[in-house]
């Protein structure tokens, strides 16, 4: 069976396997020349032998020294790895394993580099978003201040006109804000759930009442699939639950279509686990829109007209609030049909 010699020494073998080589050489060259000497002759060997052991310690030694003070530095240069993480016994003076190694840094550092484009581009679109959303309510609050100090505040009527619609600007601007705060609590963790046990019939009945009006105005049914006599206890945190239906009973209506119907139905997937449905007969999405409902800022009409108002966060907020409870939210939609948004909770058996 033949005897492999580690890659890491190969190197200081095959350099003191030379040296030994011309040392008896030469000392061979000594006896050829001085044939009285021959009696050295164990003890040349020996010597050779001793040559061949110091040079490989020297060599070794040495050369690991010297890649370890070059690849430290290196990697202190390139910001590849904290260098004083570096121990001597990691280097060696294999090459293909160094190179090995660092391809393997270069390969997780070009990942987190790749990730950090993608943090920067998705910042930059924030930044942006929250500039476009914010610049209309504050200009058009601006726009109407002015008007004012020139002169307007003396006609009683469009002073009056003035004020309500500065008023609607701010409490846009308000909601925004709002938004935006329970938003960055949600991503970062910020926001602890207070979870309890509820009825999920009476907290969405208490939404109907509270939108009952805003739905009229389109002439939109707010409705259950069928009577619901007897109540569902879930737990979840009740305030952040009534928020998610709100903002998809809202967007309900919004994209509704007059004389249509928002329909909430609950089903029993498993014992302990329950899908709520909000169904409309509404514009419906289209389908490359899907995938994209739930990050912030998008909209399906891309426009920029903003004519269905609202922060534009709304289903971002949702989305989050459901995953912060370790539930699932889901969408089927049809353009020119309606859409439908389910999510789970878990019951209290």
């Amino acid at each position: 069976m033949s005897f492999k010699f580690k890659n890491s020494y190969s190197f200081a073998f095959k350099t003191s396997l030379a040296i030994s080589l011309v040392i008896s050489l030469i000392l061979g060259f000594i006896l050829w020349i001085e044939p009285s000497l021959s009696y050295l002759y164990f003890e040349l060997i020996f010597i050779t032998a001793l040559v061949f052991v110091i040079s490989f310690l020297i060599i070794q030694s040495r050369i690991e020294a010297f890649i370890y003070l070059k690849i430290k530095n290196l990697y202190k240069e390139l910001n590849l790895i904290d260098s004083i993480s570096l121990s001597k016994t990691e280097i060696t003076t294999d090459m293909k394993s160094l190179l090995q190694n660092i391809s393997e840094i270069s390969k997780v550092n070009k990942l987190e580099i790749e990730s950090l484009k993608v943090r920067e581009e998705f910042r930059k679109e924030f930044i942006g978003n929250v500039a476009h959303e914010l610049k209309t309510p504050i200009f058009t609050i601006q726009g109407y201040v002015e008007n004012l100090i020139d002169g307007a505040i003396d006609d009683n009527l469009v002073r009056d006109k003035f004020l309500n619609r500065a008023k609607i600007s701010v409490e846009r601007l308000i909601y925004i804000i709002k938004d935006l705060d329970m938003i960055t609590k949600l991503e970062s963790g910020t926001l602890n759930l207070d979870q309890d046990s509820f009825d999920i019939i009476e907290l969405i009945k208490n939404t109907y009442d509270q939108l009952e009006i805003q739905a009229q105005k389109k002439d939109i049914k707010l409705i259950f699939n069928k009577l619901y006599s007897d109540p569902i206890i879930v737990f979840a945190d009740k305030d952040k639950i009534q928020q998610v239906i709100t903002n998809l009973v809202i967007n309900s209506i919004k994209y509704g279509t007059n004389k249509g119907t928002t329909e909430v139905s609950l089903e029993d997937i498993t014992s302990d686990k329950l899908i709520i449905r909000i169904t409309d007969n509404g514009e419906g999405i289209q389908k490359e829109h899907i995938s994209r409902l739930f990050e912030r800022f998008y909209r399906v009409d891309q426009s920029g007209s903003r004519k269905q108002g609202g922060s534009g966060l709304g289903l971002s907020i949702v989305k989050h609030i459901i995953d912060a409870h370790n539930e699932n939210i889901y969408v089927e939609s049809k353009f020119g049909i309606g859409s439908e948004f389910s999510f789970t909770l878990t019951k209290k058996i």
